[in-house]
């Protein structure tokens, strides 16, 4: 019973719920772009149709329900979900008001410019490639990264005896921080603030205070409160409203 369990932990944590640190993504993810990549949706090309890919990930790479599949790409696409969107879509991709997107068959995706930092020199055997589930193909273990995906856009996850919910940050304070560590080894979580000064949100917020933040620098646990941005603005009637223009980060605006 104990040698199951472990393999079934494992198979979820390494399969399905959490994100390789070296380049950010779940498998799911990682097949969905792989498969654009293939499919020639790069940033300088025209969109495709996001149900062509949700079939070629789900025939090829990810033998899941389409649904998942789409969720996990849509996502990739949201400005609101992800600090640097991975997926260029055109279309309905929902809305900060938690408005569903439109259906496969009407939306139409294509990779970001910065996912080609991620897919770099993919063709080059910068990577260990791995039989896909029926091996009658081959995806990357991991996608070559450039960029510290897991970093700059955060990840969260649910696996079996562990989780994890790591908050985006800005790609050139995170540039600083990286130049400065390879620089200095020894450098502390105290001397990489000075670089980082802590998460950057896609909808923006204020955080209050700075200790959740450097708990979670130094010890990987921390408490960080995000609230919205707002101001006063005085009605026609001579009444005060309250305006709120940036929102805390995954927050339903019409909840």
């Amino acid at each position: 019973m104990q040698t199951s369990y472990m393999e079934y932990a494992m198979s979820v944590i390494i399969s399905r719920a959490l994100p390789d640190v070296r380049d950010g993504l779940k498998p799911v993810q990682r097949r969905i772009l792989y498969a654009m990549q293939r499919a020639g949706a790069t940033s300088g090309t025209k969109t495709k149709k996001s149900a062509a890919f949700v079939g070629d990930v789900m025939k090829l790479y990810h033998p899941h329900g389409d649904s998942a599949i789409y969720d996990a790409l849509v996502r990739m696409a949201q400005p609101f979900s992800l600090r640097y969107p991975l997926i260029d879509g055109q279309g309905n991709f929902g809305s900060v008001d938690g408005d569903p997107p439109a259906a496969m068959r009407y939306t139409e995706a294509k990779l970001s410019a910065i996912t080609g930092e991620l897919m770099a020199d993919i063709d080059k055997q910068t990577v260990d490639m791995v039989p896909s589930y029926d091996g009658s193909e081959e995806e990357p273990s991991v996608l070559p990264a450039r960029i510290p995906n897991l970093l700059i856009n955060g990840a969260s996850g649910i696996a079996v005896g562990m989780t994890t919910n790591i908050p985006p940050h800005n790609l050139r304070e995170v540039g600083g921080a990286v130049r400065h560590l390879v620089d200095n080894p020894d450098a502390t979580a105290e001397d990489l603030l000075t670089f980082v000064k802590g998460p950057d949100f896609p909808t923006g917020g204020v955080i209050m205070g700075t200790t959740g933040i450097k708990a979670a620098y130094s010890t990987g646990h921390g408490r960080i409160i995000v609230r919205a941005r707002h101001s006063l603005e005085q009605a026609a009637n001579g009444r005060e409203r309250i305006i709120v223009y940036e929102l805390p980060y995954a927050v339903n605006k019409a909840a």
